[in-house]
C-alpha cells in the first residue's frame, strides 16, 4: 500500500499558473529655450525737511515716454526754507526700460537665445542641444544611452516580473 501511495503522488500533475512580464522604456528629453524679461518702470521719489520749491519752479516730475522711449525726469529746483536751520533732502530717480518695437522680441536659433530685450530684469535659459542624444534597449535587456549636449536628459529602465499562482 505504501508503494501505491508513493506512485500516486509521483504521477499526480502539478497545477500552477506562471506569468512572466517584461517591460522596457526609454525617455529622451531636450530642454527648450526660455526668456523671462520684465520691464523696469521709471520711478522718482523726493523727501526731506526744511526745503521748498524755488518760486516759479516745481518738484522733480516724470514726463511721459513715447511709443518706444521710456519716461524721463524733469528735474525740480529746491532751496532751503529757513536759512541757518537744519535740513535734510533726498531724491532718487531710476530710468526705466525703453519700450521695444513690436516684433523685436526674442530670437532663438538651435536652442540658443540669440538676442532679447535688454530689460532691467531678465532671466535667460538656453535650450538643450540634442547632439548625439540616443537611447535604446535590446530584446536581451541590454541598455544603451548616449549623452546629448547641454540641457538634455536620457533615462532607460527594464523590469521583469514573475508571478506563480
Amino acid at each position: 500500500m505504501k508503494h501505491f501511495l508513493i506512485f500516486l503522488l509521483l504521477a499526480a500533475p502539478a497545477n500552477a499558473d506562471i506569468a512572466i512580464k517584461h517591460t522596457a522604456s526609454t525617455s529622451l528629453k531636450v530642454d527648450g529655450a526660455a526668456v523671462q524679461a520684465i520691464r523696469v518702470p521709471s520711478t522718482y521719489a523726493v523727501s526731506g525737511n526744511n526745503m521748498k520749491v524755488t518760486t516759479g519752479e516745481h518738484f522733480g516730475k516724470i514726463t511721459a515716454g513715447s511709443a518706444t522711449a521710456a519716461a524721463t525726469l524733469d528735474v525740480g529746483v529746491y532751496e532751503m526754507n529757513t536759512s541757518g536751520s537744519s535740513f535734510s533732502f533726498e531724491e532718487s530717480w531710476l530710468q526705466g526700460d525703453a519700450i521695444p518695437a513690436i516684433g523685436s522680441g526674442v530670437d532663438v536659433h538651435t536652442g540658443v537665445v540669440a538676442d532679447m530685450p535688454a530689460f532691467g530684469n531678465t532671466v535667460v535659459t538656453s535650450g538643450g542641444v540634442a547632439g548625439d542624444l540616443d537611447g535604446s534597449i535590446l530584446s536581451s535587456g541590454v541598455i544603451s544611452i548616449t549623452a546629448g549636449g547641454a540641457g538634455t536628459t536620457a533615462t532607460a529602465q527594464t523590469s521583469s516580473e514573475i508571478t506563480v499562482n
